[in-house]
């Protein structure tokens, strides 16, 4: 006999031992329980921001409301847009944050906070406009939302 066919066949004998599969099957683990994932807030204030807050109240659930801070001109109309949120009613008072760059507020022009509530796409609520008038952290406490003209 040849020593060809010997080691062809040991080769052959060697990957048949290896492709046996002697372990038993992976155990499926438990599927673990959900955890609630509670929406993180925006964070710690960093030192180059200015925030503006307050509850919006006057909301009913299921409501998407936009919040905006604007740079207006003389007769209120929007020039540039500093920074805007976007929540969801919840028929209860709703906590707003509105962080923005101080640098950005405009030293002579006029920055107004503007809000509006739309339900499937149709505006049932505004905000009246409020005037921002320094560029720092301010709690502006219940701000209530009235019937959209």
């Amino acid at each position: 006999m040849t020593l060809r066919p010997l080691v062809l066949l040991g080769l052959f004998g060697l990957l048949a031992a290896c492709s046996s599969n002697d372990t038993p099957p992976p155990v499926a683990a438990k599927p673990a329980a959900p955890v609630l994932k509670v929406p993180a807030g925006p964070g710690p204030l960093q030192p180059y921001q200015r925030e503006i807050s307050g509850q919006l109240l006057g909301v009913p659930a299921g409501a998407e409301v936009e919040m905006a801070m604007l740079v207006v001109d003389e007769r209120g109309r929007p020039q540039k847009l500093l920074t805007s949120t976007t929540l969801q009613g919840n028929g209860q008072s709703l906590p707003f944050q509105l962080r923005f760059n101080p640098e950005a507020f405009p030293a002579s022009g006029a920055v107004e906070l503007r809000g509006r509530a739309s339900k499937s796409g149709q505006l049932i609520l505004h905000l009246p406009s409020m005037r921002i008038q320094q560029a720092t952290t301010q709690a502006l406490g219940p701000l209530q939302f009235v019937s959209a003209p």
